[in-house]
């Protein structure tokens, strides 16, 4: 990252009495009203979400007290990937973190937001993955992360770019939390309706449906019939989820090694989880199309942690372990939606399986089975559903727009090729 101002190694920015260092080796059993602990795949995205249920003894904790959080710190993922950063809440101090997290206590004269920013951008993100060490499961050595070099601007410039980048992940953070809603929205009808059959039983009493006009109330039967599933409403039908939907399982694609410029990024099960292919592998891009993964493509790893996704990651291709959904008959929202009211079931599966990487069998989707209303009720719910869905793609997009313009506008600011003055100034005329 080419820079007018000076580089220092991470190392000297930190407080000099604690330094860089990795948490708990051991963290033994779990303990119900023990320390939360921060592990590596808990650091996604610029954010820290725990297993509140993964905690260690007092005990434990305090054989590794130089972790101890007190907030306002940066933990960073050692394993595998490189680049997963975020900066600790101040209602996390207490918590202690696992062997696979370097905690990164700054000192009070940086910008602790700065140097996040400095840590997640691409360029760094390279630096640190040039520098992975290990045969089996690649890390991050402290001593690699004591040197990264971090462009250091005067301190009102630190503050500047902060605000400016932070700007643009708030809004990214928004739009997550909308689609956290919408989402949780879009669940809690399809089970009143599908699962619970709340209209069904409102009409067989003799009352209008809530939360519905009534052409739409109109379409829901007033009574139930028997089925392999018990009672069900009258006219709907039971089938099988691959009756409904078409499971498209990835290639191997070690053998579609990139061929030139024309490259596509391997979405595997990693990518599912970041939700996007930064340092992903790279396929030749001739792949036959119904392999090509699309902004928008329904995506359910089938083995490993089982998840189901509407990806909004960008165009790639589709791994082995995973499958890509589609269906001619029924909307993305329909089987998006069974899948999930399965993924528990299907996860059981997996959990039960002898094995070192847990799965589910073609079997199994046949044997999930989902209820199908009348095409002209499916057609009345779409309506309910599918702008949902439409939103919450929309604002996935966003998000990844925003970050990358964050991603661009960080290495110009820091070289100086743009002016941090310039960008305030245009945001503040166009009220942003």
């Amino acid at each position: 990252m080419g820079s007018e101002f000076p580089t220092i190694p991470l190392g000297q920015l930190c407080d000099p009495d604690r330094g860089i260092t990795y948490g708990i080796v051991k963290v033994g059993e779990f303990v119900p009203e023990g320390i939360p602990i921060i592990r590596g795949g808990d650091i996604r995205n610029g954010r820290i979400e725990i297993d509140h249920a993964k905690r260690v003894s007092q005990e434990v904790s305090e054989q590794f007290r130089r972790t101890v959080l007190k907030g306002g710190e940066i933990v960073m993922n050692l394993i595998a990937e490189a680049g997963h950063a975020a900066i600790v809440p101040r209602d996390f101090a207490g918590f202690n973190v696992s062997r696979d997290v370097a905690v990164i206590p700054l000192n009070d004269a940086v910008n602790h937001r700065f140097v996040e920013h400095v840590l997640k951008s691409p360029q760094h993100i390279s630096w640190l993955a040039s520098r992975l060490q290990g045969s089996v499961t690649q890390k991050i050595n402290l001593s690699t992360l004591r040197e990264s070099p971090i462009p250091i601007p005067p301190r009102q410039i630190q503050d500047w770019i902060a605000d400016v980048l932070g700007a643009l992940d708030a809004k990214s953070e928004l739009n997550r939390r909308m689609n956290q809603t919408l989402q949780e929205m879009a669940h809690a009808v399809f089970r009143s309706w599908f699962v619970n059959f709340d209209p069904i039983r409102a009409k067989a009493e003799g009352c209008q449906p809530l939360g519905m006009d009534a052409a739409t109330a109109a379409l829901f039967p007033d009574s139930f019939q028997d089925s392999q599933l018990g009672k069900i409403p009258k006219g709907w039908q039971v089938r099988s989820l691959d009756a409904v939907a078409h499971f498209l399982n990835g290639l191997a694609l070690q053998k579609y090694p990139p061929n030139g410029n024309d490259c596509l990024p391997v979405i595997k099960i990693a990518q599912l989880h970041k939700g996007g292919t930064v340092g992903a592998d790279q396929a030749a891009a001739d792949l036959p199309p119904d392999y090509v993964v699309h902004d928008g493509d329904v995506l359910f790893s089938w083995s490993g942690s089982l998840e189901v996704v509407i990806w909004c990651g960008g165009r790639g291709a589709l791994n082995q372990h995973l499958f890509k959904v589609t269906s001619p008959d029924y909307p993305k929202w329909f089987y998006y939606f069974w899948i999930r009211e399965h993924l528990p079931e299907f996860q059981a599966i997996a959990s039960g399986k002898a094995t070192t990487m847990g799965h589910i069998q073609r079997h199994h989707l046949s044997e999930a089975k989902v209820l199908v209303p009348p095409t002209e009720l499916v057609s009345a719910m779409d309506k309910v559903f599918s702008p949902t869905v439409e939103a919450m793609v929309g604002n996935n997009l966003q998000c990844r727009s925003l970050a990358a313009i964050r991603d661009a506008l960080l290495p110009k600011l820091i070289s100086g090729e743009i002016r941090v003055k310039d960008v305030v100034h245009i945001a503040t005329e166009s009220g942003s």
